[in-house]
C-alpha cells in the first residue's frame, strides 16, 4: 500500500487540522529499556518520521579494552550482548588467535561451537519470549523463560556462571565440558522441544499475534543491504547470509544445518526466522556432541595459555608463568585483523590492532543490532505508535552491544 504523500514529506503542514505533532518516547519509557529515545513526528497516531537516538548506556567498552591485557578483555566482552555472552568470547578469542597465528585444539573447537549454539538459543528465547509479552501473550513469555532456565543450567555446569561467563581463553577454553554433559543435554532439549511446540500452537496462527506482526516493520532487500543488516533481520527479507556458511570458522563447515529465511522482511518473518534458528542450533549441538573428540582444551604454549590452577598453587614455575601472563599479558605480534562470527543478531566482528605489547593498541567491535537500530526509523514510517514496541522488540537491541 502506497504511503500518503504527507507521511513521506516529513514536514509540518500548514493546515492546523492536519498538524504534525512532535513527541519524545523514552528513554524512561519501560519499552525502550531506559537506553533509547524515539523522536517522533506524528499525524494523529500515525508515524510520519522517527529519529532513533542511542547513547544512554555508553560504557566506553572499546577504550577500556586498551587499558587491560588481551586476556583481561574477555570479561568486558561478556557485557556486550549479555543474552549470548559465549559468542562474544569466541569472537574475540578467534580475532586474537588470528594475529597470534594459532588455532585452539580440536576439542576446544567443538566445545566453543556447542556452547555458542546453546547461547544462541538462550538469546532467541529471550527475544521471542519478550516479543510475545509485548503483544499480550504473557504465557509464551513464561514458557520461553522456563526453556531458557534449562539451558542456563547447562551453561552454569560448563562455565560456572549463568550470564557473565568469561569462559574462553586465548588458545582454548577455561573449563572442559563436564563428563555428564550429554546426559544433561538430552532432557534439556526434550523440555525445549516440548515448549517450542506449545509456543508454536499458541502464536503461529493466533489472530491477534498475526495482526500485530504481519506487514509491520517491513523493509525491502535493497534497503536491508544498504543499511548493512545481517542476521535474522536480513534473512527475514529472504537473503540467506550467515557467517557460519559464508565464512566458516571453527568446525561449522563439518556440520549439517540450514539457514532459515523469510520472504516479506516484516516482524512476523523475523519472529519465525528466529524460531526456526532455534531448531537448527539444536541440530548443530547434537551433531557436535556426538562427534566431540578427546584431547586438550587449550594450546600447550606457556607464552599464551594460562596454567591450570593446580600448577599455579602447587609449583613456583606455574605461579611465575601465571604472574607474567597476568601482569604483562600475552605478547601478540604487531599487526591488525578483523574476524567475524555469526552472533544471535547477525555478524559480530572484532577489529583489533596490536603494537606487539601485552595490551591491545586498538579494539573495535561491529555490533549487529547497532545497524538494526539505524534502520528502525525507516521501518516505522506509516505505522502506529504501538507498532514501535513490536518492531523494536524484533530488532532485539541489546544496550551493552549497541552503545558499547
Amino acid at each position: 500500500m502506497a504511503l500518503p504523500k504527507r507521511w513521506t514529506q516529513k514536514t509540518e503542514l500548514e493546515d492546523t487540522a492536519e498538524e504534525i505533532m512532535e513527541l519524545q518516547m523514552g528513554p524512561s519509557h519501560p519499552a525502550t529499556h531506559g537506553t533509547i529515545k524515539f523522536n517522533l513526528k506524528l499525524d494523529g497516531e500515525r508515524i510520519v518520521d522517527c529519529d532513533v537516538e542511542i547513547g544512554y548506556l555508553h560504557r566506553a567498552f572499546e577504550k577500556m579494552c586498551e587499558q587491560g591485557t588481551w586476556t583481561q578483555v574477555f570479561p568486558y566482552t561478556d557485557r556486550l550482548n549479555y543474552a549470548s555472552p559465549v559468542i562474544n568470547n569466541v569472537a574475540f578469542a578467534l580475532a586474537v588467535e588470528k594475529l597470534l597465528g594459532i588455532e585452539c585444539p580440536e576439542r576446544a573447537k567443538y566445545a566453543r561451537v556447542i556452547m555458542s549454539e546453546v547461547s544462541r538459543i538462550c538469546d532467541h528465547l529471550t527475544c521471542l519470549g519478550m516479543a510475545a509479552v509485548e503483544v499480550g501473550a504473557q504465557t509464551v513469555g513464561f514458557y520461553a523463560i522456563e526453556a531458557r532456565e534449562f539451558l542456563y543450567d547447562l551453561i552454569e555446569a560448563v562455565t560456572g556462571a549463568r550470564v557473565t561467563v568469561t569462559w574462553c581463553r586465548l588458545g582454548g577454553i577455561a573449563r572442559d565440558l563436564p563428563e555428564d554433559f550429554s546426559d544433561r543435554l538430552i532432557p534439556a532439549f526434550k523440555h525445549l522441544d516440548a515448549i517450542l511446540k506449545d509456543c508454536d500452537k499458541l502464536l503461529s496462527r493466533n489472530r491477534v499475534f498475526r495482526d500485530r506482526m504481519v506487514g509491520v516493520g517491513k523493509i525491502s532487500v535493497q534497503d536491508a543491504l544498504s543499511y548493512s543488516l545481517t542476521g535474522p533481520l536480513l534473512r527475514a527479507c529472504g537473503v540467506p547470509y550467515d557467517v557460519r556458511k559464508a565464512h566458516p570458522y571453527l568446525i561449522y563447515d563439518r556440520l549439517e544445518f540450514d539457514v532459515p529465511v523469510g520472504s516479506e522482511g516484516d516482524n512476523f518473518d523475523r519472529f519465525m526466522v528466529r524460531f526456526a534458528e532455534i531448531r537448527e542450533s539444536m541440530k548443530i549441538v547434537e551433531q557436535a556432541v556426538r562427534e566431540l573428540p578427546q584431547g586438550p582444551i587449550i594450546v600447550d604454549d606457556p607464552r599464551i595459555a594460562l596454567p591450570p590452577k593446580e600448577r599455579v598453587y602447587g609449583s613456583i614455575e606455574g605461579l611465575m608463568n601465571h604472574f607474567k601472563l597476568i601482569m604483562e599479558g600475552v605478547k601478540v605480534p604487531p599487526g591488525e585483523t578483523y574476524h567475524a562470527v555469526e552472533g544471535a543478531n547477525g555478524e559480530l566482528g572484532f577489529y583489533i590492532v596490536s603494537d606487539g605489547s601485552g595490551r591491545p593498541y586498538r579494539v573495535r567491535v561491529r555490533p549487529p543490532c547497532f545497524f538494526g537500530m539505524a534502520a528502525l526509523g525507516q521501518m516505522l514510517i506509516g505505522h502506529m505508535i504501538p507498532d514501535i514496541i513490536t518492531t523494536f522488540g524484533m530488532i532485539n537491541m541489546i544496550g551493552g552491544e549497541c552503545d558499547r
